[in-house]
């Protein structure tokens, strides 16, 4: 009995001293109340297994058909073949381009309207699928990249005026500051992407992402994807999935246009827009080449604090969920070798590192070079340049697409 006692005393007693030492515990585990981070990130961020990210030695063509795979497992939400049954609703002649507004099917729930520039004598051309920004501005999504058609400005509206010319007249306005503060420069004014590959002879199909131009609603704002973002993974699928999906849909209607030659479609893009362009090269077929300007990291070096990244919002339209666990972004990218690709990234663009950025470039040439087309992806951090896409490097971007698609 004594014995007894005296074991059990001895576990009182343990207990005792363990409940002394558990007294400490975490007063909060969240950094802050804005871009908010669970304290322990740091660990979460160094437990991302990327177990299908690039290995060095690795056999490209064994890695790219399981990468493939698993990226569009996640990525892709279904297989929708709907017809496209495009349908033309207006033109405006412009120097050397007819532009189009039409409609088609981009998918078995939407029926969009799409800008379509088709040079003149278009017969077996090179073509580009623009992939518009986010930059908050729900107003337009089509028109940052092509500028309105049968659009006036709305100083020089006529006074009788109706409501659709008006609306056209504001979109036009609102894409012209766009214009301003992301393309221009004092020799150049109301410059739009997609019209200048236009007039280098490219057919070209600028849509809107779901929420932007006219797939939006008035008063829609940046806080306002929150609730859109939750509801489509409530309703299984995601806000970035959609627009990934549309953007393949997208590229098959413009690969499978007559006047186009479907062996030189390229993706091209700027912000959000680039994060689609190398996207869409990577899991579609119908893209063979893609300029990215604005937008590439490692996914643990924009899980630091203070990066937008963290700001949710816009993250949802760019967020695959668990894709973290098996690619990393330049692995996705990578994906698209060997395809022609252009990255360019600015010294001063505050939304990516520069560290993060180098360490992104170097994985891709390292994918690219064993697959034997190391001069085939062009990657450049330019100095002084901040998060926009002015003349020059449109200039350059365009001219190594001439390049790599042999147009004169």
């Amino acid at each position: 009995m004594k014995k007894i006692v005296s074991i059990a005393a001895a576990g009182i007693l343990a207990l005792a001293v363990g409940a002394e030492q558990s007294k400490d515990y975490v007063k909060t585990e969240i950094t802050s109340k804005d871009r908010a981070m669970p304290t322990f990130y740091k660990s979460l961020r160094e437990r991302m297994p990327f177990s299908l990210g690039w290995k060095d030695g690795a056999n490209p063509k064994k890695w790219r058909k399981a990468g493939l795979a698993k990226a569009r497992e996640i990525i892709i939400q279904e297989n929708d073949t709907t017809p496209f049954e495009m349908a033309e609703l207006d033109e405006e002649r412009r120097d050397g381009y007819t532009a189009k507004r039409i409609v088609f099917n981009i998918s078995r729930d939407s029926r969009v309207l799409a800008y379509l520039l088709v040079p003149d004598g278009a017969k077996n051309a090179p073509a580009a699928l623009m992939l518009h920004a986010h930059g908050s501005e729900f107003r337009i999504g089509k028109e940052q990249m092509v500028r309105p058609i049968n659009a006036t400005d709305m100083e020089e509206l006529p006074d009788d005026a109706d409501e659709e010319q008006k609306a056209a007249a504001k979109k036009l306005n609102v894409a012209l500051s766009w214009a301003s503060k992301y393309y221009d420069d004092e020799d150049n004014e109301g410059c739009f992407p997609g019209d200048e590959l236009a007039k280098r002879g490219y057919v070209v199909l600028a849509i809107d992402a779901l929420g932007w131009g006219d797939r939006g609603v008035d008063g829609f704002k940046t806080d306002s994807q929150q609730a859109l973002a939750s509801n489509l993974f409530n309703l299984g699928t995601s806000f970035a999935g959609i627009i990934a999906q549309e953007d393949c849909r997208a590229a098959k209607f413009l690969a499978s246009l007559p006047m186009v030659d479907k062996k030189r479609v390229a993706a091209v893009g700027f912000s959000m827009g680039a994060f689609r362009a190398w996207q869409v090269a990577a899991i579609s077929d119908d893209i063979t080449a893609g300029i990215a300007n604005c937008w590439m990291a490692t996914m643990k070096g924009l899980m630091v604090i203070g990066n937008n990244q963290l700001k949710g919002q816009s993250a949802f339209s760019m967020l695959h969920p668990f894709i973290a666990r098996y690619l990393d972004y330049p692995d996705v990218a990578g994906l698209a070798a060997p395809k022609p690709m252009l990255f360019f990234n600015g010294t001063e663009d505050p939304l990516f590192p520069v560290e993060s950025v180098k360490e992104s470039y170097a994985k891709m040439h390292k994918i690219w070079t064993a697959n034997k087309a190391d001069e085939k992806l062009h990657t450049e951090i330019i100095e002084g340049v901040g998060h926009e896409f002015r003349p020059a490097q449109r200039k350059s971007a365009f001219d190594w697409l001439d390049k790599q698609f042999g147009n004169n």
